[in-house]
């Protein structure tokens, strides 16, 4: 609705939302909790929602890693430390995007090397929750350890 109606910028309407809960009350980790909560609830919907068990498992492995930050975008999430180490949403064909950054790493023909200048290095598209595995979680936490 900020967007909307007031031509508010994502980040902006984003933090004005995490301000108001705060006044109400919540902490800021409550209410990007629930910004968190409303984005993938979204994102999610309609024809992506039998895609939502692949993110939840991949958040679950990812959280055993250690700490970090869960910043919502439009359409997908931002995995960040002291940088963004991962991005994971609901792409065209019925598929979830996962964008790594790490270096020097072999690209497979599972792992796609990017053209430089974009928001991660390497994807990997996963299409059922089995494909995450020791492999790609090997993948996932060199990325999170170069990120902080």
């Amino acid at each position: 609705m900020l967007m909307d109606k007031f031509g508010l910028g994502y980040g902006d309407a984003n933090s004005l939302v995490h301000f108001a809960a705060m006044s109400d009350g919540q902490s800021a980790a409550e209410a990007k909790e629930a910004t968190a909560g409303d984005v993938l609830a979204e994102i999610y919907s309609g024809g992506r929602a039998p895609l939502r068990p692949i993110h939840d498992r991949l958040m679950a492995a990812i959280q055993k890693f250690g700490t970090f930050e869960i910043v919502p975008k439009k359409g997908y999430v931002s995995l960040r430390r002291k940088k963004q180490f991962a991005m994971i949403g609901p792409a065209g064909k019925g598929r979830v995007e996962l964008g790594l950054n790490m270096k020097d790493v072999k690209a497979t023909s599972r792992l796609s090397l990017m053209a430089p200048g974009g928001m991660c290095q390497y994807t990997v598209d996963l299409t059922t929750v089995g494909e995450v595995d020791k492999e790609l979680l090997g993948w996932i936490r060199r990325a999170f350890d170069s990120a902080g």
